[in-house]
């Protein structure tokens, strides 16, 4: 099977993960999908093939050489996101794209216009959707690429390698990929999740990151007698709400610029909630956001009682630069192999976060390589395939590099 055939193929399958559930993982259908992918690797030829009852799959290319040689591992995620459907995706191949607009369907158009990086990308093969669904790049096509690597590896026994961990998992897409990966029996010394952007994507810088939950207690009083007694939950969240500089939001940040993200406002005049996420790259701006939110709630409580407003802050992963500056030969390597890939660099923090980043804090560094797809997350991604297949060659390169290090 070739590297399009095998990313489309994994895209009929529904992997959508959910944000509320309480079981892992966090739907079935995963589950649906990682048994037919562990059958793939058995079949395949891959060695310690195994998936526990959370539907995290492992397995090994054995070394093909007795030098010993660190084992690395690649990892990448096969849930996709809930913020669009993943079901019935309709992927097709536009050849040779021409710099211009491209019909999805009838009336739903992704044109450079709007969408700029395509123009990046004329001249290749892009696999699209029908413009109804996401098309699963994000992490399918890091799936594929791993798979497709280590099928050369295993078929060109003149590269010489040591032994090579895959690992897949569900519900990273939800913040949980990393959660249950078992860090002790991938038995890796270093490793590299493929889950990035666009052609040279290097990432081993992300956000800090938290949740933060507001719940604000109101007092209902009949509307016309409510002077003086009323405390109007659905008005004090819109309050707190205003307290969040407009300088620090998603929609005018970039780069290293942290922000607060309001996820959403569930209120009646009782009681409210506000859900937000909280980001930044440094990890003391980090600190001092969660105390801002926790200031704000403070300047609530003054002004209408306290107990009116509480916070419940939750830290969810932190920036894995902080474990790879110590271990920077595992960057040193990507970036040779993707010198003698022909792939420029380009070497970026990640606004958002990965697997690879709570995995480095669990002892197993874990920078993120690109996978190609570009627009994630709604009906205009698409993926190259001539990129795909530049990341293929970047992980054989690695596995190649990686047999000549010299600790």
């Amino acid at each position: 099977m070739n590297l399009t055939e095998r990313f489309i193929n994994y895209t009929k399958f529904d992997t959508q993960s959910a944000e509320e559930s309480q079981t892992v993982p966090s739907t079935p259908k995963q589950l649906i999908f990682a048994e037919y992918l562990k059958k793939e690797l058995e079949d395949e030829g891959f060695a310690d093939v195994e998936m526990d009852e959370m539907g995290y799959i492992y397995a090994t290319l054995p070394a093909n050489t007795k030098k010993p040689i660190p084992t690395i591992g690649f990892i990448s995620h096969y849930d996709t996101s809930p913020d669009a459907s993943g079901a019935n995706i309709k992927a097709r191949i536009v050849e040779n794209y021409d710099g211009g607009d491209i019909e999805l369907s009838p009336g739903i158009i992704s044109s450079p216009k709007k969408f700029p990086e395509l123009l990046s990308h004329v001249g290749e093969d892009l696999i699209v959707t029908d413009g109804t669904t996401l098309l699963g790049a994000d992490d399918k096509a890091g799936i594929a690429e791993i798979v497709q690597a280590m099928c050369y590896l295993r078929d060109h026994d003149e590269i010489k390698h040591g032994d090579i961990r895959v690992g897949f998992n569900p519900d990273e897409e939800i913040g949980m990929g990393a959660h249950h990966f078992d860090v002790e029996k991938f038995g890796c010394q270093w490793a590299y999740t493929i889950d990035g952007g666009d052609l040279g994507d290097l990432e081993y810088e992300n956000f800090n990151a938290a949740g933060a939950k507001v719940f604000i207690k109101g007092v209902s009083v009949h509307t016309g007698y409510a002077k003086g007694k009323m405390i109007n939950a659905s008005r004090l969240a819109c309050e707190f709400n205003n307290m969040i500089p407009e300088t620090d939001i998603p929609e005018t940040t970039e780069g290293y610029e942290g922000f607060y993200h309001l996820l959403g406002i569930e209120s009646r005049t009782e009681e409210a909630k506000l859900s937000y996420i909280i980001r930044d790259h440094d990890r003391q701006r980090f600190e001092d956001r969660k105390q801002f939110i926790e200031d704000c709630a403070a300047r609530l409580n003054d002004k209408y009682g306290e107990g009116t407003v509480r916070v419940e802050l939750r830290d969810q992963y932190f920036n894995m630069k902080e474990k790879i500056d110590p271990n920077m030969h595992v960057i040193d390597i990507v970036l040779q192999a993707m010198q003698e890939s022909g792939v420029p660099p380009k070497v970026e923090p990640i606004r958002g976060g990965t697997d690879g980043a709570q995995l480095s804090f669990r002892g197993l560094p874990c920078p993120n390589i690109f996978a190609g797809g570009v627009n994630f997350h709604g009906p205009f991604e698409f993926v190259s395939i001539q990129v795909m297949q530049k990341a293929v060659d970047v992980i054989v390169k690695i596995c190649q590099l990686t047999a000549n290090y010299n600790d």
